[in-house]
């Protein structure tokens, strides 16, 4: 039994709060709604087609590649990352129904979701289960006319309760009744707010959750069959739930990890502005007080945190470019062998594209706040605003800890390790054209070597592993997934090098207009 707490008595301020004095009435005055401007942001976001930008035009959307959308969200991203961030649930939820629901569901949501008429969620976590989506026990009972009641709870819904749309479309885990246990048994449902007739449809806001960023987008518990009159439709076939599921968590997981790397690069800009600006203290050579105070820029360790941070940034947009380049490949590719190798490649840097710009991204936020001293931590500028959107970013979608398994566990020993191969291939590749354009040869050569050293790592992890000892594997899991990160950024860097140093020879790289030079 909970101690009562020893300051009030929590029932009788729920009474008195509640019921006597009706807090949920002056909760929905204007003054008390979601902050205004999160309006006007969806509304400006659907209304410029973002939500179904890289859709195809028969369902409303530009039929832009990923790669162009990715280059876009990050300036979103970079503004207000919660507004852009409902934005990309709304648009994977309408994906979804749009990929696996049946001819009424797509008629009935499609439309309004990519319009922003209406907005999405993906209800998977459970309090009991966590990430073990296996141990999901949200219920799904068949009805007569096709429809399913659904009962359970789920938390950490981003999006889940707004005033933003009038209906809210989920698109829930749950397990049918008699499937079996595990993963095998959870089936995919859209369960709306509000009913095809416009009644409320017995989902319930249990609590918002207070996060440490991304405010602007409500975090809730959600409760769904309290009164046991919780509509859902199934979509796609029963049992695979989790496999349809993945296509919105893959493209979230990318999408976060653009987001982490908007989120980093917009602080270094912001702290690099600053320094260029602020005068303090004076050189190192300056003999006394009498020297002219110079610029931050001037002081060797303000460089060293804004290169770190130029370093991880830029590599983590690049990162996160080169992903959504193969995922327009996987997907639309002339040829197959070429599609098949973008989805390999695209399967193996997923888990690295999700974890590197978040993890190294606080790192780079961290310095931000740093350059600007004490300023950094006060709300008054915006650099600590963007270090606490930024820590979430490394635990939602999936942790660094499940993708670091998923590296190490799946994507690296698939195939006989056939998607590794591939990406030494592209590593190869890339440092020898750089060494050809005249890119410092001992940086192609430490990438070269660093990419052996991955091969020869993930052979006696592997090894470990084949012998039965998944422990022994699987525990160096999230420094391997650290160690391959370093080195995949290393080959961004090495891509970035080559094409500033065509450009710096007079030569525009792969039709561009301009190429920014390198290094600023």
């Amino acid at each position: 039994m909970t101690d009562a707490n020893p300051l009030l008595d929590d029932r009788d301020v729920a009474f008195l709060l509640h019921d006597v004095h009706d807090a949920s009435a002056l909760c929905a005055l204007p003054a008390f709604a979601m902050h205004p401007k999160m309006r006007v942001m969806f509304t400006a976001l659907a209304d410029a087609g973002v939500l179904a930008a890289t859709r195809p035009f028969e369902v409303g959307g530009q039929q832009l590649p990923s790669l162009v959308y990715t280059a876009a969200s990050a300036y979103l991203c970079a503004g207000n990352s919660s507004a852009a961030g409902l934005a990309m649930l709304t648009s994977e939820a309408a994906h979804l129904i749009e990929s696996f629901g049946s001819d009424e569901l797509r008629a009935r949501y499609v439309a309004p979701l990519y319009t922003g008429a209406m907005t999405g969620t993906m209800a998977l976590t459970e309090p009991h289960a966590g990430s073990s989506l296996g141990d999901i026990t949200t219920r799904a009972t068949p009805h007569a006319d096709g429809s399913y009641r659904i009962s359970g709870a789920k938390i950490f819904i981003s999006g889940g309760e707004h005033d933003l749309t009038d209906n809210i479309v989920h698109m829930v885990l749950a397990r049918v009744e008699g499937a079996p246990r595990g993963t095998r048994g959870v089936s995919l449902f859209c369960v709306p707010k509000r009913r095809p007739d416009g009644a409320l449809n017995d989902v319930r806001c249990a609590g918002v959750l207070h996060k440490i960023g991304w405010r602007a987008l409500p975090s809730v518990a959600l409760n769904f069959g309290e009164e046991g009159d919780c509509h859902g439709w199934l979509v796609g076939a029963a049992g695979r739930g989790l496999p349809q599921m993945f296509q919105m968590m893959n493209a979230a997981r990318i999408g976060v990890g653009a987001s982490a790397a908007a989120t980093a690069y917009v602080a270094y800009q912001e702290a690099l502005r600053y320094a260029r600006s602020r005068p303090q203290g004076r050189a190192l050579t300056a003999r006394d007080g009498s020297s002219p105070q110079v610029l931050i820029t001037a002081h060797p360790d303000v460089r060293r945190m804004l290169l770190r941070q130029k370093a991880i940034a830029e590599g983590a947009l690049s990162l996160a470019f080169e992903a959504a380049r193969f995922a327009d490949l996987a997907e639309h590719a002339v040829d197959e062998s070429e599609r098949a190798r973008a989805r390999l490649l695209l399967d193996l840097l997923t888990p690295v594209v999700k974890t590197f710009p978040a993890e190294r991204g606080f790192e780079a936020n961290v310095l931000a706040v740093q350059v600007l001293g004490g300023y950094g931590y006060t709300s008054e500028y915006l650099p600590e605003l963007w270090m606490r959107d930024q820590k979430l970013n490394s635990i939602h979608e999936g942790t660094t800890g499940i993708q670091s398994l998923d590296l190490l566990g799946r994507k690296v020993v698939a195939g006989g390790g056939e998607a590794l191969r591939l990406w030494s291939e592209e590593v190869t590749r890339a440092t020898r054209e750089a060494r050809a354009v005249g890119v410092e040869g001992a940086w192609c050569d430490a990438v070269d070597a660093a990419v052996g050293d991955v091969a020869a790592l993930t052979m006696e992890l592997g090894a470990r592993g084949r012998s039965g000892d998944a422990e022994g594997m699987l525990a160096h899991a999230t420094d391997y997934l650290d160690l391959m990160s370093t080195v995949v950024i290393a080959w961004q860097w090495i891509e970035l090098a080559a094409v500033a140093h065509e450009a710096l020879a007079g030569q525009l790289p792969r039709g561009h207009a301009s190429c920014p030079l390198w290094p600023r």
